[in-house]
Formats: structure tokens, sequence, C-alpha cells
């Protein structure tokens, strides 16, 4: 059922998923995702969510990663 719906319009991806779908590497986004915890990433079980559209407007606003 995951699958069905296309990265583009999920609420939340993975940090597998965003770092291809963002070509961040996955380090560098698990990182992120550790210091903006609550910005756009959520920590679910054992395992980092990016939140798409805050994640969207960070990177707009960021003119460095």
């Amino acid at each position: 059922m995951k699958n069905d719906i296309p990265v583009n319009e999920r609420y939340s991806m993975t940090i597998m998923e965003a770092a291809k779908y963002y070509s961040i590497g996955i380090k560098r986004l698990r990182q992120m995702a550790e210091e903006h915890l609550g910005d756009f990433a959520i920590f679910h079980g054992n395992k980092y969510l990016i939140i798409r559209e805050r994640f969207e407007e960070f990177l707009s606003k960021t003119s460095a990663i």
C-alpha cells in the first residue's frame, strides 16, 4: 500500500527515499534530521521520517546543505 502513492505526493518519507528523491547522501540527510528534529523530521520507532513539504521549505530557505 505504501508504494501505491508516488513519493512526491506522500506526507513523509524515509531517509532512504528522501536521499534518492533529493539526491542528498544518506549520512548527511540523517545528520540533518537529527539536527532539525521537529522542524522537518520526526522519529518514529527506530527510524527518522522526513516531512516532505517542511523539508522543501527548509531547502528553499537554505543556501548550503
